[in-house]
C-alpha cells in the first residue's frame, strides 16, 4: 500500500513560507502528500533540507516505503571501509527523511519508526565491523585470524545497549554500544595483541560513524556503558566483563543489561556472554531492595540536571525530567528486575512489551500498565518531534512559548493552550502513578506503647546481623512500628514478640527481606501468625527467608496442582539450569518454597491435616521425579546409560502411603534390571552391580547433600532387602527371590505401602505387579500375626513415647494402627497402601470388626491431626509450654477440642481403645467380635 493512501494526519505549518519551495517541487504528488511535505517543511528545517536534498528518491519512496526501506537495508558487505562511511550516510539521511515522515502522517507506528532506526543502527554497526577487522586481518594484526573471519568480526561483538538494545531509538538518538571480544578463541599469548587489534576497530568504527562530514554523520556512539569505563579501554575481553559484574556490578548496570543484545559482530558469542551474566542481572530472589536503588539513583539524575521542582514546560526534560519518559522505564524495569529472575516471561527488553508481561504476571494492574503505556507513546512522539526540529540530541522542550507552539503544530495541533495544557497534565499524571512506587514514606508513628521487657528485647535489635547495614537500619526503622504494632495485636504479644527476636536473630542479613516487607505489607502479617503461632516455622524462615518470594508470586493461594503438574514444573526448572550442581540447587530452592506453601496454608486453616499430608507426598515424589532424571543424566555422561532397562526409585513406609508431614524424610528403595548387561558401555564403564550400586549412592547424595540451598531431604534406605547388609540397589529378579523365599514378615509389611515414584514406567508396572504377586503368595502365612506383634513389641521396647502428648510412637498410637493395618492388608491380599484403605480393606475381608475398624479410623485421624500438627510447630518433642498459646490455640482448633483438658482425655481414650483393640486384633486369627 502506497504512502500516501496511509496517511492519517499532517502537522500544521509552523512557518508556511517555509513550505513554498516544497510545494512546487513536489507539485505533481497527490495532494495530501503535498500537504505534509508543506506541513513539515514549515515546521522542521532540518527534514526541509532532506526533502531538498533527497527529492528524486523520496518520490520513489512514496511507492512502497517498506521496500524503500528494505533497499536501504540491502547488504553493503562488498564496499571496503573507504566507500563504507559515504554509503552509511546517505542510507542515514534517507531513512531519517522516510521515518520522519511516515512518523508525522501516521503512516508508522511508533514501534515502526523506532524499529526503522533501530535496524539502520545495527545495519551500520555490522558492516563497519565486517569491514574494519577485514581491514585488520588483511594487514596481518588479528591473530590467528582468516578471511572469513571477518563475517563474525574475529570474535568481538558490539551490545546494543538502551533504546538500541530495545528497538527503541530516538530519532536522533545516539547509540549505546558496549564493545567485547571473545578471548577464548586466542591463545593465552595472543589475547593482549588481539586486544590492541580490536580497540583499533572500535577507535575506527566510532569515528566512521559519528564524524560529522559534508555527508552528515551516521549515528553518535556512546561507549561509556562498558566495566569501569574511566579507566578500561574501549573493548574488553569477555572474560574480564565477566569477573568485573560479578565483583562489581551495580543495580543500574543489571538495569542496563535488562534492554541488552547483541547487535554486530560474533552474535553468538554475544549471545553466550549475556547467557553467563544471567544471575548478576536476574537475581534468584525478589529484589525489591531495587526499589530504593532506582530511586536514589533518580534523586541523583534530577540533583544533577537540576530537573526538582513543578512542571514547566518551557525547557522542561521529556526524558529525565518529573513525569517524563525515564519514570516509566525506571518503573518498568525496576519491577523487572525485583521478579524477572524467577520468571523468564517479564525478562521483555522493550517498555511497551515489559509493562504488558508485568500487567499479565499481576506485578501492575492493568489499568496502571495500560495508561502508562499511553503516557510512553505520547511522551516519544513528542520527544521525536522535538528531535526532528534540528536533528539535536535533545530530551528538552524548547525554551520559548514559540518553540513548543511549533511542537504543537508537528503534533497536528492547532490550539496550542490546549495542547500545552495535555502536555502538562500528562508529566503530572506520570509523576503520579511512578512517586508513589519509588519513594517510600517514612514512619508516620513511633509505634505502640510496649512494656520495659518488650522495650529490651526491641533495643537488642540493633546488634543482631541482619541489621548491621546502615542501610537495612533505615529501611527496618520505617517498618519497626507497623511491625511493633501488629505483634501487639496477636493473642500473645509477649510471646509473639519474642518469637520474632528469635526470626529475626536468625537472619544473616537484613536489606533484601525488609525491602520486601515494606513493599508488601501483607507479608509482615504472616511473619507476626506463624511468629506467635509456630516458632519452628519461624526458625526456617529466618534461615531461609527466600521462600517468602513465593508468597507474593501470584499463585501462592491457588489450588493444589497436584503431584504431576508438580513435578512437571519441577523438571521445567531444572531443565533452565545447566550445570549439574546448579539443578541441584534449584531443586532445593524451588521444593523449600512449596513446602513453606503447605505449611502457611495448614497453619491458616486452608488446608486440613490429612491434605497437608498428601501434599507433603506430593511434593516430595515430585522431587524424586524430577531430579532422578539430572541424575541419571550426570551418571550417564560418565558411566554410560544405564545397563539393560534402567532402575525404579521405589517410596516405602510414609511416602508410599502418599502421607508425609513437615518434617518426615524419605524412605526408598532402588530395583534395576539389566536384561543380563554386564557393563555400561561409557568412557569409564561399570559393572552393572556396581554401576546401580554406585547410581543409586549418587541419587541419595543429590537430595541429601548440604548445598548452597541446603539439603532437600533426610533418605532412609533400611528398608531394603536384608536392611543394612543388604546392597543399595537390587536386580529385578533378586528383589521378586528373596520377597517370595527370603524375606521376614516385616519386608512383607513394608511391602504393602511400596509405590514406584521415578523411572521407566513398564519396569514400574512390572515391579507393582510383582508387589500384588507376593502379597498374594503370603497372605495366609501363619506367621504373619505372630510376628507382627513381636514386631510390635521389639519397637516399643526400643523407643518410649516422647512425653504425655505423643501421637505416633507406642501402644495405642500411629504406628500401632498402621502396624494393625499392614497385618491386615498383607493377609487379605489388598494392594491398598493407604493405613485408611488398608484398615477397610482388613474389614471387608473379616479381619477386622466393623465397630473397631471404625475406631481405629476415627483415632488414626484424630492422631494424625495432632502429629502433623506438632510437627509443624516444632521439630521437638511436643511441649504445650514451648509452643505458646498460639500453638496451642492451633493444635485446639485441628484437633476440634476446647481445651487441653478435653485434648488430653480424648487422647487418653484413644490410646486406651487403640491398644486394646491392637493386641487383641494381633493375637488371634479372626476378629469375632
Amino acid at each position: 500500500m502506497s504512502f500516501s493512501t496511509r496517511l492519517s494526519r499532517c502537522p500544521i505549518p509552523y512557518e508556511p513560507d517555509r513550505g513554498a519551495d516544497i510545494a512546487a517541487r513536489f507539485a505533481g504528488l497527490d495532494p495530501a502528500l503535498r500537504e505534509l511535505l508543506v506541513g513539515t517543511a514549515g515546521c522542521s528545517p532540518y527534514l526541509a533540507g532532506l526533502m531538498e536534498r533527497e527529492a528524486d528518491w523520496l518520490e520513489s519512496a512514496f511507492d512502497d516505503p517498506e521496500a524503500a526501506l528494505r533497499a536501504l537495508l540491502a547488504d553493503g558487505a562488498t564496499e571496503g571501509s573507504d566507500a563504507l562511511g559515504p554509503l552509511l550516510r546517505s542510507a542515514k539521511r534517507r531513512v531519517a527523511l522516510l521515518a520522519g515522515l511516515a512518523d508525522l502522517g501516521g503512516v508508522w507506528t511508533l514501534e515502526e519508526v523506532t524499529g526503522a532506526l533501530t535496524a539502520l543502527a545495527d545495519r551500520a554497526v555490522t558492516l563497519a565491523l565486517r569491514a574494519l577487522v577485514g581491514d585488520e586481518i588483511r594487514r596481518g594484526r588479528l591473530p590467528g585470524a582468516t578471511p572469513d573471519d571477518a563475517e563474525t568480526a574475529g570474535g568481538m561483538v558490539t551490545l546494543a545497549m538502551g533504546k538500541m538494545g530495545a528497538g527503541e531509538l530516538n530519532y536522533s538518538s545516539d547509540i549505546d554500544l558496549i564493545c567485547l571480544f571473545d578471548d577464548s578463541r586466542f591463545a593465552a599469548e595472543d589475547v593482549q595483541e588481539a586486544r590492541a587489534s580490536f580497540i583499533r576497530v572500535v577507535r575506527r568504527m566510532t569515528a566512521l560513524l559519528s564524524d560529522l562530514t559534508s555527508e552528515g554523520y551516521v549515528f553518535r556512539t556512546d561507549l561509556r556503558l562498558r566495566p569501569d569505563a574511566s579507566v578500561t579501554p574501549v573493548c574488553i575481553s569477555m572474560s574480564a566483563a565477566e569477573s568485573y559484574y560479578e565483583a562489581q556490578g551495580r543495580t543500574w548496570e543489571r538495569a542496563a543489561y535488562i534492554k541488552a543484545r547483541p547487535s554486530g559482530g560474533d552474535l553468538a558469542a554475544g549471545e553466550r556472554f549475556l547467557s553467563a551474566l544471567t544471575p548478576f542481572v536476574w537475581r534468584r530472589h525478589l529484589d525489591f531492595a531495587a526499589i530504593q536503588d532506582a530511586h536514589d539513583m533518580r534523586l541523583r539524575i534530577r540533583d544533577h540536571k537540576g530537573l526538582h521542582g513543578p512542571v514547566v514546560l518551557e525547557g522542561h526534560d521529556i526524558k529525565l525530567g518529573v513525569g517524563g519518559i525515564r519514570e516509566i522505564e525506571f518503573f518498568t524495569q525496576t519491577r523487572q528486575l525485583i521478579a524477572g529472575g524467577r520468571d523468564p516471561d517479564l525478562r521483555q527488553r522493550g517498555t511497551v512489551p515489559g509493562l504488558a508481561a508485568l500487567a499479565s504476571k499481576g506485578w501492575v494492574t492493568p489499568d496502571v500498565a495500560d495508561e502508562l503505556t499511553l503516557h510512553y507513546r505520547a511522551l516519544r512522539d513528542i520527544e521525536h518531534r522535538v528531535q526532528m526540529v534540528q536533528d539535536a540530541q535533545t530530551h528538552d522542550l524548547p525554551i520559548t512559548a514559540d518553540g513548543i507552539e511549533r511542537i504543537a503544530r508537528m503534533c497536528g495541533e492547532g490550539d496550542t493552550a490546549a495542547f500545552r495544557a495535555a502536555l502538562k497534565a500528562r508529566f503530572e499524571r506520570v509523576a503520579e502513578l511512578t512517586e508513589g512506587f519509588f519513594a517510600p514514606g517514612e514512619a508516620r508513628r513511633d509505634g505502640p506503647e510496649i512494656t520495659e521487657e518488650m522495650r529490651a528485647t526491641v533495643d537488642g535489635w540493633r546488634a543482631y546481623p541482619a541489621l548491621r547495614s546502615e542501610r537495612a537500619v533505615r529501611i527496618f526503622k520505617r517498618l519497626q512500628p507497623e511491625i511493633l504494632r501488629r505483634l501487639g495485636a496477636s493473642a500473645n504479644p509477649a510471646e509473639a514478640l519474642n518469637q520474632f527476636d528469635g526470626f529475626l536473630k536468625g537472619l544473616p542479613a537484613g536489606v533484601q527481606l525488609f525491602s520486601l516487607f515494606e513493599a508488601n505489607a501483607q507479608l509482615i502479617d504472616l511473619i507476626v501468625d506463624i511468629c506467635g503461632t509456630a516458632p519452628g516455622l519461624a526458625a526456617h524462615l529466618s534461615r531461609n527467608s527466600g521462600v517468602l518470594d513465593a508468597v507474593i508470586g501470584g499463585s501462592f493461594f491457588a489450588p493444589w496442582p497436584g503431584g504431576a503438574a508438580l513435578a512437571a514444573l519441577l523438571a521445567e526448572e531444572l531443565a533452565a539450569e545447566l550445570d549439574y550442581e546448579r539443578k541441584l540447587d534449584a531443586a532445593r530452592r524451588w521444593v523449600k518454597e512449596w513446602h513453606f506453601r503447605i505449611g502457611v496454608h495448614h497453619l491458616r486453616g486452608l488446608i486440613d491435616a490429612s491434605e497437608a499430608g498428601r501434599q507433603y507426598a506430593d511434593l516430595a515424589g515430585a522431587a524424586v521425579r524430577a531430579v532422578w532424571a539430572p541424575v541419571v543424566a550426570e551418571f550417564s555422561r560418565k558411566h554410560g546409560a544405564p545397563p539393560g532397562r534402567g532402575a525404579v526409585v521405589l517410596g516405602m513406609g510414609s511416602l508410599g502411603a502418599e502421607r508425609l508431614n513437615a518434617a518426615s524424610d524419605l524412605d526408598l528403595l532402588m530395583i534395576y534390571d539389566d536384561l543380563g548387561q554386564e557393563a555400561s558401555d561409557g568412557p569409564r564403564p561399570l559393572a552393572s552391580r556396581a554401576y546401580y550400586a554406585r547410581l543409586t549412592q549418587a541419587f541419595v547424595t543429590a537430595l541429601t547433600v548440604p548445598m548452597a540451598e541446603g539439603r532437600l531431604y533426610e533418605v532412609d534406605m533400611r528398608l531394603r532387602p536384608s536392611g543394612r547388609q543388604g546392597p543399595v540397589a537390587v536386580s529385578l529378579a533378586a528383589f521378586r527371590d528373596y520377597q517370595m523365599s527370603e524375606a521376614w514378615t516385616w519386608e512383607h509389611l513394608a511391602l504393602t505401602r511400596a509405590r514406584p515414584v521415578a523411572g521407566p514406567e513398564n519396569l514400574a508396572a512390572e515391579i507393582e505387579a510383582i508387589r500384588r504377586e507376593v502379597l498374594i503368595a503370603k497372605a495366609d502365612g501363619e506367621k504373619i500375626l505372630p510376628d507382627t506383634a513381636e514386631m510390635r513389641d521389639r519397637i516399643f521396647a526400643a523407643k518410649a513415647p516422647d512425653g504425655e502428648w505423643e501421637a505416633k510412637i507406642g501402644p495405642g498410637r500411629l504406628q500401632d494402627i498402621e502396624l494393625l493395618a499392614q497385618s491386615a492388608a498383607l493377609r487379605a491380599a489388598d494392594p491398598a497402601r493407604r493405613t485408611e484403605a488398608q484398615l477397610r480393606a482388613g474389614r471387608r475381608a473379616g479381619l477386622i470388626a466393623a465397630a473397631d475398624e471404625e475406631a481405629l479410623q476415627a483415632a488414626y485421624r484424630f492422631f494424625w491431626r495432632l502429629q502433623a500438627g506438632g510437627r509443624l510447630l516444632t521439630e521437638r518433642p511436643l511441649d504445650m509450654e514451648a509452643i505458646g498459646a498460639g500453638g496451642r490455640a492451633f493444635l485446639l482448633r485441628e484437633t476440634q477440642m476446647s481445651s487441653l483438658d478435653t485434648l488430653r482425655s480424648e487422647l487418653a481414650g484413644h490410646v486406651a481403645r487403640t491398644a486394646e483393640i491392637v493386641a487383641q486384633g494381633l493375637n488371634r486369627p479372626e476378629a469375632g467380635r
